[in-house]
C-alpha cells in the first residue's frame, strides 16, 4: 500500500484478522448476484477478503478498472523451454528439474533476449469456488515483445486460473526483440477475476454473441466510430494509408540494441531501437519473417463501462502472422460520455516463416467481448497510469516522443 492512500483504501489492503475459508460467505453476501468480470472495486474486495496476497504490502497503483497488474518476486529461473507442470505437479517441482540459472531481482537484472525465464511473483490466490481468473501481458510489455504468460500449479493451460484456485503465481518471460532489465516488482502481466454462478462452472466461453454487439452498437453506445463489422466479434483492420494515418503508419524492431529497463518511462529513443515505417504508394507492407513491427487497426474503439474486449487469435486461414501479445482492453478505453474520438488498437505483429503481404484494410484480428459483473468506479482514462488513452500509432511508454 502506498503511503498516499485513502482510509478506504487502506480497508480494502488491510483486511480482516481472520482467514479467506471464514470469509468467502461473507465475500458472497458482498457480491450479491453479480456475475462476470470483476471491477476493480470488487478486486480490491477479494484482497480486502485475503482471496488475493502477496509478499509484501499492495500498491494502490495495481488496480485497473477491470484487472491488476501483477509482479515480479525476488528471483528469476532460466530454464531451458517454455514448460507446463500438468496435472500432478507443481511449477517449483518442474523448475527444481529444468532451473540451470538463478537469478536475483532485488537490484534489477538483465533478461537476455532469446532466452526463458520463469519468476514467482509477489501475489498469490486463495480463490473460492465460484471464482476464476485470466491472464494478459500489459500493453507496455506487448510493445517490448517480451513474451509472457502465467503459470500455476497443477495446470495444462497458460494465463488461465481455475476456479478456487490456491496457492503461487509465477510467470514465464521471454523477451524476443530487446534485452530488459527488470527488477523485484516490475509488471509485466496482469490478472482479471471472473465470478460464475453454478451454472457457469464449465463454460470456457463468455463472449457476447454477434447479434447482443449488433444491438449494443446500434443501439446502447457505439463500440467503434464509423460502422461496425461484426463476424464473431467485432473485426479489427490493418491501417497502412497516408489516408488513415499520416506519413508513419509503423514500426519495424532493430536487432541489435541497447537494454531497456522496463520502469524507466519515457527514457530511450525511438530510433535507437525501431525503424520508422512510412506510407507506400500501393498501400501495402510487406512482413519479413521472423521481424516484430507495431501497427496500428483502422477503427477507433470505444469500450463502454459494462464492458470489456479482448484480442482474440485470428484465424491461420486468413494469414501467417500473430497480432495479439497484449489484447486487453479495459473499460472506457477510448471511450467518453462527451463522444472521445475513440483510441486505435495498436497491434504487435509478428510473421512466422514466410514473408507476407498485408493491405491496408487488410482484417486482421477481432475483438471479443464480456460483460462487466459491476461497471467499474474508475475508468481507462481517469487514472495516472491510462497511458495509451486516444492514441493513434503508438509505441511503448518507454520512449520519447518524436
Amino acid at each position: 500500500m502506498t503511503r498516499s492512500a485513502t482510509a478506504a483504501q487502506q480497508r480494502f489492503f488491510e483486511g480482516p484478522s481472520s482467514g479467506a475459508e471464514g470469509a468467502h460467505g461473507l465475500a458472497d453476501a458482498a457480491f450479491g448476484n453479480r456475475y462476470g468480470l470483476l471491477a476493480r472495486q470488487k478486486i480490491q474486495l477479494l484482497v480486502h477478503r485475503k482471496m488475493i496476497r502477496a509478499y509484501g504490502e499492495f500498491e494502490e497503483s495495481q488496480f485497473q478498472p477491470a484487472s491488476m497488474d501483477l509482479r515480479l518476486g525476488k528471483r528469476a529461473y532460466r530454464v531451458r523451454a517454455s514448460f507446463l507442470p500438468g496435472k500432478h505437479r507443481t511449477v517449483r517441482e518442474q523448475l527444481d528439474a529444468l532451473s540451470y540459472d538463478e537469478i536475483d531481482l532485488e537490484d534489477g537484472a538483465i533478461l537476455e533476449r532469446g532466452c526463458v525465464y520463469v519468476i514467482p511473483l509477489l501475489e498469490t490466490l486463495n480463490l473460492q469456488d465460484s471464482i476464476s481468473a485470466a491472464a494478459n501481458p500489459k500493453s507496455s510489455t506487448g510493445r517490448l515483445d517480451i513474451f509472457t504468460r502465467l503459470i500455476t500449479d497443477h495446470s495444462e493451460v497458460f494465463d488461465r486460473v481455475a476456479n478456487g484456485y490456491k496457492g503461487d503465481l509465477f510467470a514465464e518471460v521471454s523477451p524476443r526483440s530487446f534485452s530488459v532489465r527488470v527488477r523485484t516488482g516490475s509488471r509485466l502481466n496482469q490478472i482479471r477475476f471472473r465470478r460464475r454462478n453454478p451454472a457457469q462452472m464449465q463454460i470456457v466461453d463468455f463472449a457476447l454473441s454477434d447479434r447482443e454487439l449488433r444491438d449494443w452498437h446500434d443501439n446502447k453506445s457505439p463500440l467503434v466510430s464509423g460502422p461496425a463489422n461484426i463476424r464473431e466479434g467485432l473485426i479489427l483492420r490493418v491501417a497502412l494509408s497516408e489516408d488513415s494515418l499520416g506519413r508513419r503508419i509503423g514500426y519495424r524492431a532493430q536487432k541489435h540494441t541497447d537494454i531497456i529497463d522496463v520502469d524507466r518511462v519515457g527514457a530511450y529513443s525511438v530510433r535507437e531501437f525501431w525503424e520508422p515505417l512510412d506510407a507506400r504508394p500501393d498501400k501495402r507492407l510487406i512482413l519479413d519473417p521472423d521481424e516484430f513491427y507495431i501497427l496500428a487497426s483502422q477503427e477507433r474503439l470505444h469500450i463502454p463501462p459494462e464492458l470489456a474486449a479482448e484480442m482474440v487469435p485470428i484465424d491461420p486461414t486468413m494469414g501467417e502472422f500473430r497480432v495479439h501479445y497484449a489484447g486487453f482492453f479495459d473499460p472506457g478505453f477510448g471511450w467518453s460520455p462527451q463522444g472521445h474520438p475513440g483510441s486505435r488498437g495498436v497491434l504487435e505483429v509478428r510473421s512466422h516463416e514466410v514473408p507476407f503481404i498485408l493491405e491496408d484494410g487488410q482484417i486482421i484480428g477481432r475483438l471479443s467481448y464480456e460483460k462487466m459483473a459491476d461497471e467499474p468506479e474508475i475508468l481507462y482514462g481517469q487514472t495516472p497510469v491510462s497511458n495509451y488513452q486516444g492514441q493513434d500509432l503508438k509505441l511503448s511508454k518507454h520512449f520519447k516522443s518524436e
